[in-house]
């Protein structure tokens, strides 16, 4: 198996004694052994809901400063493990999501449900130009940038859900 699934012992102590690393696996929601991006999205709904009574101007802030915090971390945590996108690197996923839920923060409950499967679709699935980007651009830019996209795309879809049944 490829050392983009493994994660040995040695890399989880690399990623727990690091603070890029820490933040990089999503505050340690990335360590699970299965489904490390489905955990790193759930473990983002907890800090959304948190803040979700912050402006859409805020939450772009928000958003923004965690990316760049990302970039950073995503890279460290990269170099820690010899692996430029490791699938316990998950912080790419909780920016995703955020920017997936932006229409939630005006609907109903149901809207974060319905974002949050939306964002693991896209994610997972990686249409044109997700998978492009992907598949090209590497280091910790890389891999914020594709989840980046994917939470475009499941925000319009949200958008687009929500205005259809209003």
């Amino acid at each position: 198996m490829s050392t983009k699934y493994v994660l040995d012992t040695e890399g989880r102590r690399r990623l727990r004694a690091s603070p890029a690393g820490w933040i990089a696996c999503g505050f340690g929601s990335g360590l699970t052994p299965k489904a490390q991006g489905t955990f790193g999205s759930l473990a983002a709904v907890v800090p959304w809901l948190l803040m979700r009574g912050l402006s859409v101007p805020a939450w772009i802030g928000v958003i923004v400063v965690a990316f760049a915090i990302g970039v950073w971390a995503c890279d460290v945590a990269g170099r820690l493990l010899g692996v430029d996108d490791h699938r316990s690197l998950v912080w790419d996923e909780f920016v995703g999501l955020w920017i997936a839920l932006l229409p939630a923060l005006i609907a109903p409950w149901w809207a974060v449900v319905a974002g949050f499967v939306l964002f693991r679709l896209f994610d997972v699935w990686k249409p044109w130009p997700i998978a492009w980007f992907d598949r090209r651009v590497k280091g910790g830019f890389g891999v914020m940038l594709d989840d980046v996209i994917a939470g475009i795309f499941a925000g319009i879809a949200l958008y687009l859900l929500l205005s259809l049944i209003r």
